[in-house]
């Protein structure tokens, strides 16, 4: 975690060296909701971090691409009730990703698309308190994911602003060969998504 936040650190104080070659440099932090499709549990249960930098550079009045470095905690999580025979699961995966955005700008208000790549830096998993990453055979997710945001942001006022995002596997974080298993695109397995509400400040 600490190697995390200097990379972070290091990579967002080189935004805002090239400030002054007309990019926004900013940080940004909130917190996620995730779900696997594909694991036979459903709901956005599983709550995680998300924060890093950013930087931003406006093609026009109305437009603008942004490039960001984020560090995201995803997964599943089942809590023991009734209504799940008291089964006990989760799921947790740590990512560093690369997002490009558009950002359409109205006003204060800002709709925003793009993909990221992402790459795992960490796993833990668990069904019924027993540890399964760390079995013979586990089924480790995929090193490299590759996703697609959408969201919609707005400013609170002229540098502190909110934004409410999704974020969806294009490709399987694995495939297990099981009933649960889901096809979106062009690939079968499991597959992550996520919401995410964060604060985002720009520096200029």
């Amino acid at each position: 975690m600490r190697k995390i936040a200097v990379f972070l650190i290091t990579v967002l104080s080189a935004g805002v060296n090239i400030q002054a070659q007309q990019f926004h440099g900013g940080i940004t932090a909130g917190i996620s909701a995730s779900q696997v499709a594909g694991d036979q549990l459903s709901g956005y249960d599983k709550a995680g971090l998300f924060f890093g930098g950013f930087v931003n550079l406006d093609l026009s009045e109305r437009s603008a691409m942004q490039m960001e470095l984020t560090y995201y905690q995803k997964g599943s999580r089942a809590n023991p009730d009734s209504t799940n025979n008291y089964k006990q699961y989760k799921f947790r995966a740590n990512y560093i990703e690369f997002p490009v955005l558009y950002q359409f700008k109205a006003g204060k208000f800002r709709v925003f698309a793009g993909p990221s790549l992402g790459f795992l830096m960490g796993q833990y998993e668990e069904s019924d308190y027993q540890r399964l990453d760390i079995a013979d055979g586990y089924n480790r997710p995929a090193a490299v994911t590759f996703q697609f945001n959408l969201g919609i942001g707005f400013y609170l006022s002229e540098k502190l602003g909110a934004e409410f995002r999704t974020n969806n596997s294009l490709l399987n974080i694995r495939s297990r060969n099981a009933t649960g298993d889901v096809w979106r695109f062009w690939t079968y397995g499991q597959f992550h998504d996520s919401l995410v509400i964060s604060l985002f400040y720009r520096f200029r």
